[in-house]
């Protein structure tokens, strides 16, 4: 008997393996890397969420930003662990000041989805504001961030889920040196008592920066080394003396300077865009796939690092990539459908070495249950050979 044994244990043993490699996907959060991205959907030929969902586990990205909150794609990443920012888009900035409507769209799009098991941390209210001339968009901001700040209370869900907006770095008068940061006049007024509700609430300040449109403008001024954090001889704050190597860092200090100017030193700064487009118009010097991959590898490695900037040293820097897919239907130059790390087919437009895995079009969520209903039969006839 004990003999007749021997194959099945041995057969058990192979499935167990099995078992171990299929269900390696339920873990790869804890393995995850730093960096988050955009997961932007500005176009018609991208994959479905669920299979972008296996693409992102496999290659162990735990952060993803959203312009909206797709329930689509929040369902497809549930059980992931990826930890999500949602947005509301600016045309709907002005109706959240209603705290009506406010709690309304909170029901819809967030609780829900916490409930059922989403990692929602974030809700950005509207995106780069205070780049274009909306003056009753721009006025209508801080209210309507307040307004889905109170209806997360009255939710009962702040504290769990913070409310802030991202900025394009146009907000900015100055920028260097790092040190005299300060924000645009005309933003001013505005800013004033959004950096108080910042504050309070203990939510971060997003910026959006791109090196690439200061090495576009100015290609023979900006040296290339510089901006792609390529070895360089750096620039040095001359009020400081704090030696930068990268264009994105001093941007990013510069942002805490002007944080700083307005009497807030508690407010966090995070890079919630930032990319290297692989292609563009003729116009458009710098965009290839070369400088995009250099761009996004050497800050990938100064990520896993858990480099901060000469400001602050002991604080990694938090940065989401622009973008995930390369998006055909965004309008303005080619430039803007061309930043994605990946071509919708899942292949990866330069080597920075994420190799990820796009499951065919078949393995929907359907087949993934079916999948999940024969592991269990595999695990129960496991155990009927061991026992």
């Amino acid at each position: 008997m004990a003999a007749a044994l021997q194959p099945s244990r041995a057969t058990a043993t192979g499935v167990l393996l099995l078992l171990a490699v299929l269900l390696t996907e339920q873990v790869l959060a804890a393995e995850a890397l730093s960096i988050g991205v955009n997961y932007g959907q500005i176009a018609n030929n991208l994959p479905s969420p669920g299979r972008v969902s296996s693409l992102l586990r496999s290659l162990k990205i735990s952060k993803v930003k959203l312009y909206d909150a797709d329930p689509r794609v929040l369902h497809a990443f549930l059980g992931t662990g990826v930890e999500f920012v949602v947005g509301i888009g600016n045309e709907h900035v002005p109706a959240m000041v209603s705290p009506a409507a406010a709690q309304s769209w909170l029901r819809q799009h967030v609780a829900p989805h916490l409930r059922a098991g989403a990692r929602i941390t974030c809700i950005t209210v509207g995106n780069e504001v205070f780049k274009g001339n909306d003056t009753a968009l721009q006025a209508s901001l801080l209210p309507a961030m307040h307004s889905v700040h109170q209806a997360l209370g009255t939710l009962g869900l702040q504290g769990r889920v913070n409310v802030t907006t991202a900025h394009s770095l146009d907000i900015m008068g100055v920028s260097y040196p790092p040190s005299a940061g300060t924000f645009h006049p005309a933003a001013v007024s505005h800013l004033q008592p959004f950096l108080s509700f910042l504050s309070a609430t203990r939510a971060p300040f997003l910026i959006n920066c791109y090196p690439y449109f200061a090495y576009k403008d100015d290609p023979a001024r900006v040296p290339l080394d510089y901006v792609l954090f390529q070895p360089n001889v750096g620039v040095t704050d001359p009020n400081t003396g704090l030696n930068y190597d990268n264009m994105l860092y001093a941007q990013v200090d510069a942002v805490y300077a002007a944080i700083q100017a307005m009497g807030h030193a508690d407010i966090d700064v995070k890079v919630s865009e930032t990319g290297w487009p692989s292609r563009g118009d003729p116009d458009e010097y710098g965009a290839t796939p070369e400088h995009a991959g250099t761009y996004i590898g050497n800050l990938l490695r100064r990520i896993e690092m858990k480099q901060g900037t000469p400001l602050r040293p002991a604080v990694p820097i938090d940065v989401y990539v622009f973008a995930l897919f390369n998006e055909n239907l965004k309008p303005g130059p080619a430039s803007e459908r061309n930043y994605g790390l990946f071509y919708p087919d899942g292949r990866p437009v330069y080597n920075v070495g994420l190799h990820g895995y796009l499951p065919p079009m078949a393995n929907s969520q359907g087949t993934r249950q079916v999948i999940h209903l024969l592991l269990l039969i595999a695990m129960a006839s496991v155990a009927f050979a061991l026992s």
